[in-house]
């Protein structure tokens, strides 16, 4: 191979990393406005406070992650959460939580199933149990610390325990509500995934050819 040939090779593959690297900054700006669009459909949850509610705005980070990496899911969730910030009532707090618990999730799952080549299966659950676990964290150090500035501690707890008679402090508001209901939430958005991943894998990758 002569100098010619390796140099027009060179200029090959730094286009073809261009040309990835601009698609996937465009996939990751197109999941992360379906998520801001999603994280306005929010249904409640059952044994839970009004202001407990869900939705399932981390379906495309979780997508995004296990097509193109951890990292690209995490971006979703941070590029999601900084329209937020615009009209906070929080001081950006319930966004760095929430960009907490997302994060959590799909990094696992990109870790799992993008770089160790895990079952998909495998990858949602764990994504999901780690985002109870954050879940646990930031409920107990960040949103639970908020609420207080707005509500007693002791009506706060009684807004749960209205619901669930076993809830007496603010740590069992973290076990009994806020690990069962996130734990909730990322099973659902895994089964979503699953159920949808596939049929959005080669679109998202550009392996989609037409026919």
């Amino acid at each position: 191979m002569n100098n010619q040939s390796i140099s027009v090779a060179a200029v090959t593959n730094r286009q073809a990393a261009s040309l990835r690297s601009t698609r996937t900054m465009t996939m990751i700006s197109l999941l992360a406005a379906v998520s801001f669009v999603l994280s306005f459909l929010e249904f409640p949850v059952p044994l839970s406070p009004s202001f407990a509610r869900m939705d399932l705005s981390d379906f495309p980070a979780l997508v995004g992650a296990m097509t193109m990496g951890p990292w690209a899911g995490v971006l979703v969730e941070l590029v999601k959460n900084l329209p937020g910030l615009l009209s906070t009532s929080t001081g950006g707090v319930g966004e760095l939580a929430n960009f907490l618990m997302g994060g959590a999730m799909v990094y696992l799952a990109g870790m799992i199933y993008y770089k160790n080549h895990r079952p998909a299966w495998l990858a949602c659950l764990t994504g999901a149990i780690g985002m109870a676990i954050m879940a646990a964290v930031t409920n107990y150090f960040i949103l639970l610390p908020l609420f207080e500035t707005f509500m007693p501690l002791d009506a706060l707890i009684a807004s749960f325990a209205e619901f669930i008679p076993f809830i007496h402090t603010k740590l069992d508001v973290v076990l009994w509500n806020a690990i069962p209901f996130n734990l909730l939430k990322g099973l659902g958005i895994a089964l979503v995934t699953l159920v949808v991943y596939p049929k959005l894998t080669p679109v998202l990758r550009g392996t989609n050819k037409g026919r």
